[in-house]
């Protein structure tokens, strides 16, 4: 993939930002409107009122048109987000001189991600070939030597992450089995057991009752991680060649949210009840960390940007490796009178967290707290006027 092929034609000073609409659009855009680029979102149809109407660009007031409020100035309705392959829809990107910025979505919505990688001719802002790494089923563990994940590079990184347990019949401690739901195949319906009993017990109720889905005896099982869960949302600039710590968070996940807001008593007369506990995510919360964390966070990003430098080109064709927003996720334990971090998820592309602008972090580095959105929009404003686009691209 020549990204200079991709390029000709554009514009460098009359660039467009595209986004599909969802996880991360609304953050994107008002980043790249926040360092004077157009936007352009991909809405589906049925779901299009977020970008089509409440955060449309228009004029504020009545007496001025010069300030402006919302971030999407251009909206290509579609019946669904597989069609921004389509050549029509394509043909309308490269004619705003569009360069993508790529969220789960891509992997969620579309059938066959390699269509992504191959069919769509559009600069992405990012590793294109990488939201597929973050495939986590059983069938891709290190025990079985399947197609290359999370899991491996994690691994290939030296960072700790929770043990996996290869058959439920080694089973020895609380373990977190990482099921899909039945009906969205890619959300979560994880559930925790303590045996390969419960393991079978729970995971035939859940399915029989429609929580997951039938491969629910593929799903990866994980050691159950005891600690305060931390989601560090990073950002690689090939520019600068510089790690950034931009914020911190954690997940809200329905229902369990609310089971946490009752007493032991209510939690079990709930669950008695029939009402069962799910981990779905909903949401995220800003938090800080220590100080005295920080250090090792970095240690563990740096770790990480360092092992996707090394992967083989039939994992990275562009060989930049990670490029822009990625995140760590995992949880803050305390082992033997010290703390550690243990990496249990990966996002390699940006995060579904907006909130990360109220943690203080990029605000020690550039002296005002930005979002994931905004660093995105700053990265690539430098690279247009320095002529270094192709850099962030693949």
């Amino acid at each position: 993939m020549n990204i200079s092929e991709f390029l000709k034609g554009y514009d460098p000073k009359n660039i467009s930002v595209g986004v599909l609409g969802g996880h991360s659009a609304l953050d994107v855009c008002h980043g790249a409107k926040k360092h004077g680029f157009r936007t352009v979102c991909i809405a589906r149809k049925g779901r299009e009122r977020t970008y089509a109407k409440y955060y449309r660009t228009s004029d504020f007031g009545l007496r001025t048109s010069e300030r402006k409020r919302g971030c999407i100035d251009e909206v290509i309705l579609v019946d669904k987000f597989e069609d921004v392959l389509k050549e029509n829809v394509q043909n309308e990107l490269k004619s705003l001189n569009t360069i993508f910025v790529h969220n789960r979505y891509f992997w969620v919505y579309f059938s066959d991600y390699a269509k992504v990688e191959n069919d769509f001719q559009i600069p992405i802002f990012g590793s294109r070939t990488f939201v597929k790494l973050e495939e986590r089923d059983g069938s891709a563990t290190l025990t079985t030597g399947q197609p290359y994940n999370q899991y491996h590079l994690l691994h290939d990184a030296g960072i700790r992450t929770p043990k996996i347990f290869a058959k439920p019949e080694d089973i020895d401690r609380p373990v977190l089995v990482k099921a899909a739901e039945a009906k969205r195949g890619y959300e979560r319906a994880f559930f925790v057991v303590g045996s390969k009993e419960e393991w079978e017990r729970e995971g035939t109720r859940l399915e029989k009752e429609g929580k997951v889905g039938p491969k629910w005896r593929q799903a990866t099982i994980e050691e159950f991680i005891v600690g305060a869960p931390v989601n560090f949302n990073f950002f690689w600039s090939p520019l600068t060649k510089e790690l950034e710590l931009l914020g911190t968070d954690t997940r809200r996940q329905t229902n369990l949210d609310g089971f946490l807001r009752m007493t032991a008593p209510e939690q079990t007369k709930a669950l008695a009840s029939g009402i069962p506990l799910k981990m779905i995510e909903t949401g995220h919360i800003a938090c800080t960390v220590k100080e005295s964390i920080l250090e090792k966070a970095f240690d563990l990003g740096e770790k990480f940007v360092a092992a996707t430098q090394k992967l083989p080109k039939k994992l990275d064709p562009s060989g930049k490796g990670i490029i822009g927003p990625f995140a760590l996720q995992g949880a803050v334990t305390a082992e033997d009178g010290k703390e550690d971090i243990v990496i249990f998820d990966v996002s390699l592309r940006i995060p579904g967290s907006p909130g990360t602008f109220a943690t203080p972090y990029s605000r020690y580095l550039y002296g005002e707290t930005m979002s994931v959105g905004e660093r995105i929009g700053m990265e690539l404003r430098l690279g247009a006027d320095a002529g270094k686009l192709e850099q962030l691209l693949t």
